[in-house]
């Protein structure tokens, strides 16, 4: 089992940056595919971006390439994502998740799961 937490949301403008972190705990994180996704009012929850166990590989949905980072340190078991120029677009809750060996970015694949945390990003 694997425990996530996420901290980072709040309230910022268009144009300003914010920083998600995700503390995990339980089983070791290092051998986890690690991602973020985010969910809108009324829309369903959608892939943000993905990173493997170690690291060296990333992967972004198009409309956060750019602007968004994930990253991850396993020493300290945690995942991160750097979010600038955000938009109010990219106003939504966003939700840490891990996976076991995985290259898909349906939350479906994912079987571990953080509470969320709301991201504002007014206009």
């Amino acid at each position: 089992q694997v425990q996530l937490v996420e901290s980072g949301g709040g309230l910022v403008q268009a144009g300003e940056s914010l920083r998600l972190s995700c503390a995990a705990s339980g089983r070791t994180f290092s051998g986890y595919v690690g991602a973020w996704f985010r969910q809108a009012p009324g829309k369903e929850r959608e892939f943000v971006a993905r990173i493997t166990w170690t690291g060296d590989s990333t992967c972004y949905r198009d409309s956060v390439k750019g602007r968004f980072t994930i990253s991850r340190d396993n020493a300290k078991n945690t995942l991160a994502l750097q979010m600038n120029s955000l938009r109010p677009e990219d106003t939504a809750v966003y939700y840490c998740a891990a996976a076991r060996l995985t290259f898909r970015n349906d939350p479906g694949a994912y079987a571990y799961w953080g509470q969320g945390t709301q991201v504002t990003v007014s206009s």
